[in-house]
């Protein structure tokens, strides 16, 4: 929407607001309508242009085309006549007379210009649905008064404004009725036009820009994304595209300099000049490395060199690295903020946004860390990459995504000033001289991509950013579509049963706005954040996988990038176990798409790009932060196969001593029988053999009811269902996809002992975590992903009518290849007796006799 401001007889102000029709609402068809209100027929202003383009109008006296091709005459002729009420009245439509009775004025849409050839304005509105600080964003926020509001207000106070806007209103009474069918056609209704700013922000076109051109950068952003600056909002179950584009050159890293980004910017050269001479900073000196052919030839080969070592609160520690000059660390027990060389603002604002972790941990001599947050902050300054299992939601979930946000804020801050100072630098140069000192960028802007499992992951890191960059509370920074991010990544706390009772780490996990499709992109600067900035733009993604899998797509779909993925300089996993649960093939599918060289240029300056990206060599630059709450062989083949870090790799390998059976409280003898399967491909179809062969005639029998059959994997129950029918046998089945009726029918059925076996998923527990009764024979067809769900279901024969208790059994199937989920239920001394065991049967018996 525009609003044209016209200059008339005395100083007279009428403001005119103009919408493009739904044919026009294309970025491409914008400056079609701005051509009606200049008087240019193929006028194409672009944002700086709109000023001089305001001055080319036409003077009266010419003709404008209308945009149903007819020509609306705005002339002098007839000036000096005025006529009287009724004529005025008797001449304009119903809508119009309403208008007239309702605020003794005639729209502004229709209203007359005098004779003077002063100059046409076009402002844009200002939305504040889009750019909000922190104030604005208040429930109780205040409704402006509108610019039209202002400008009636004036003229009831001036009698002679009015008379000379109802002689001008008579004087061009054909344009009036052209600028009528305009309105009727593309704008919106008086009523609407003079409403409050609510109703305007309620507009979905407002929300699109109608800037003239977009930037060649946003241009390629949008066309070639198809769908890259997406929101998936879940209330409407469609993607919306929104896309940010009206703060593009406020966040532009190629047009803005260090002057403009901070006050104090002689402090900020001086330090980046002693920075660039000799410079301990460890963001500096990973990506000023220059690595050769041979050493590059060496990290691909995977060979690597590893060390062990223990540290206080880690624990195991395992170095490895390609390149032989670089050893283990050591802890820091202790360090001071500076030596971190954390950027300008994240010194002062860091201790403020951790202090509520130290208040619980044990007070040491660093005043601004908790011990794990040092030891892994110690690790991730040092730009190698990083695998830590032992992510719990519960305990230290939040305590290590502030410290990630920490070193993905301060990266990016760093690579944005170094930029910012050498567009400075670069500036003030003299013509012919050497450029190859300012090589600082990628072949794209975005340089950290983060993947977290659910909308409330991201809607935390975003609070995390703002809260690392708010230096005090009279500094707030402008964050721009605060609005519409809290209420697309938001939830409501109404919308959540009260009477569900469910497992603490249940609560944490699936905890607000649990909808997996979503992806974002940041940009940041100093003093400022832009939510759904495109992703060429962005400095920071923050998507789920299921999000990236649906923009990078597959091989022959005509709507699919990955080039923004191209210079990614961090990629950081969490809760990566929860993507086992999801569909862990998205994961392999954006580690193979990342670090490719582009296929367009994007309007890069190549002579600003680091000659490791020019070359290909972007992964081995890239850190991998990788968190989870377990360890998993996919989950290790993700760090080893797809990380090549020069810097090496730190993996935490503590071994669990004692497993999650010592938590069966129940009274049960638990019969371990192990598959021998001579490698890991046969292992599945052996498992399948062992179990209808060995095992599922032992329950056969009708003594032996009640059974539940716990299935890891969905293939593996959609072999079991099916083999289930094919023999007849008496059983009802429970999986991820069943409807609610039916599993209500499953588990009464099953509880009745109408029904004898019960399959059961692990993804149904893991997303529902309903407590089965009657269970009395359990048997897992293989080890569950998660520990802590052994002792869960087993703990559910509690829920049993006592006095069967001598009947209660448990069968579970386990092979060599699955030693860490072992390992993870009896403890790792006890899982190598039973792997080097001649004897293939293991009994444990646990509860104790009442």
């Amino acid at each position: 929407m525009y609003t044209v401001k016209t200059a008339e007889g005395c100083g007279q102000i009428t403001e005119q607001k103009l919408e493009r029709p739904s044919s026009l609402k294309k970025a491409g068809s914008v400056p079609e309508r701005i051509s009606c209100c200049l008087g240019a027929a193929d006028a194409h202003p672009g944002p700086q242009e709109s000023a001089a383009a305001a001055r080319s109008a036409p003077p009266h006296g010419s003709a404008t085309a209308a945009p149903d091709g007819r020509a609306v005459k705005r002339g002098a002729a007839g000036m000096g006549k005025r006529r009287g009420g009724r004529e005025l009245a008797r001449g304009l439509s119903k809508r119009q007379r309403k208008h007239l009775r309702q605020f003794g004025e005639q729209h502004p849409v229709c209203d007359r210009v005098s004779g003077r050839p002063e100059a046409t304005q076009i402002c844009e509105l200002s939305d504040n649905s889009d750019k909000s600080s922190a104030e604005s964003d208040s429930e109780t926020e205040v409704e402006q008064v509108s610019v039209y509001h202002k400008l009636l207000a004036t003229l009831k106070a001036s009698p002679e404004s009015e008379s000379e806007e109802e002689e001008d209103e008579s004087e061009l009474e054909e344009a009036g009725e052209s600028e009528v069918e305009l309105d009727s056609e593309g704008s919106q209704e008086p009523k609407e036009a003079v409403g409050g700013e609510e109703e305007q922000n309620d507009v979905p076109e407002q929300e699109e820009e109608v800037a003239a051109k977009d930037p060649p950068e946003q241009e390629l952003g949008q066309e070639q994304a198809g769908g890259v600056e997406t929101s998936c909002d879940p209330n409407h179950g469609a993607i919306e595209e929104f896309t940010d584009v009206k703060h593009e050159a406020a966040f532009s890293l190629e047009t803005n300099f260090m002057e403009e980004e901070s006050g104090d910017c002689d402090a900020d050269r001086r330090e980046s000049n002693s920075s660039q001479a000799f410079s301990e900073d460890p963001f500096k000196q990973h990506m000023d490395k220059e690595l050769g052919e041979k050493e590059v030839e060496k990290i691909s080969t995977l060979s690597k060199t590893s060390s062990q070592s223990k540290w206080p609160r880690l624990g195991q520690l395992t170095f490895s690295s390609s390149l032989e000059k670089h050893t283990a660390l050591k802890p820091d027990k202790e360090f001071d903020l500076k030596q971190l060389y954390l950027h300008k603002p994240l010194e002062s604002t860091w201790p403020k946004v951790n202090k509520h972790f130290l208040s619980s941990a044990s007070k040491s001599s660093d005043s601004s860390f908790t011990p794990l947050q040092r030891e892994l902050f110690c690790i991730m300054n040092t730009y190698r990459d990083l695998f830590y299992p032992e992510r719990n939601a519960l305990t230290n979930g939040e305590e290590i995504r502030h410290a990630y946000c920490l070193h993905a804020l301060n990266h990016i801050l760093k690579a944005n000033a170094q930029v910012l100072s050498n567009n400075a630098k670069k500036r003030d140069q003299k013509p012919g001289a050497d450029s190859d000192d300012y090589r600082d960028q990628g072949l794209t802007r975005p340089k950290v991509l983060m993947i977290v499992p659910f909308r409330e992951c991201a809607l935390r890191i975003v609070h995390i950013f703002i809260s690392l960059l708010e230096v005090n509370e009279k500094r707030k920074i402008d964050v721009s579509n605060k609005k519409r991010f809290k209420g697309e990544f938001g939830s409501d706390p109404d919308e959540k049963p009260p009477n569900l009772k469910r497992p603490e780490d249940y609560e944490a996990v699936f905890a607000g706005n649990i909808d997996d499709h979503f992806r974002i992109g940041v940009a940041i600067l100093q003093k400022s954040m832009r939510l759904y900035a495109p992703f060429y733009s962005s400095d920071i993604i923050i998507a789920s996988p299921l999000g990236m899998r649906t923009i990078i797509g597959t091989e022959g779909e005509k709507k699919r990038d990955f080039d923004f993925l191209s210079s990614i300089e961090m990629l950081i996993i969490d809760q990566a176990d929860i993507y086992l649960m999801q569909n862990w093939e998205h994961v392999l599918h954006l580690m193979k798409h990342i670090n490719l060289l582009p296929l367009d240029s994007h309007g890069v300056d190549f002579s600003r790009v680091r000659m490791p990206n020019l070359n290909n060599w972007s992964k081995y630059y890239r850190q991998t932060l990788l968190f989870s709450a377990l360890q998993d062989p996919q989950i290790n083949a993700i760090f080893n196969k797809h990380c090549f870090n020069y810097m090496g790799q730190v993996a935490v390998r503590n071994v669990p001593l004692s497993g999650s059976i010592s938590h069966v409280v129940v009274q049960l003898p638990h019969v371990f029988r192990r598959i021998e399967a001579e490698n890991l491909t046969s292992l599945i179809d052996t498992r399948f053999q062992f179990f209808i062969d060995k095992v599922l005639p032992e329950y056969r029998d009708a003594i032996m009811s009640h059974t539940l059959i716990y299935v890891p994997s969905y293939f593996d129950y959609v072999r079991l269902r099916n083999y289930f029918k094919k023999e007849e046998l008496n059983f009802t089945h429970i999986c991820e996809y069943t409807k609610k009726a039916s599993i209500c029918r499953a588990r009464r059925s099953f509880l009745k002992g109408e029904k004898q076996f019960l399959l059961l998923t692990e993804r149904f527990h893991f997303y529902k975590r309903y407590t089965i009764k009657g269970i009395r024979n359990l048997i897992f067809y293989e080890l569950p992903t998660y520990s802590h769900f052994y002792s869960e279901i087993c703990n559910m024969m509690k829920a049993t009518d006592s006095g069967v208790d001598a009947t209660w059994t448990c069968t579970v199937l386990y092979s060599k290849y699955d030693a860490q989920k072992l390992a993870a239920v009896v403890g790792i001394d006890r899982t190598a007796q039973m792997l080097q065991s001649k004897k293939n049967v293991h009994l444990f018996v646990t509860g104790e006799n009442e």
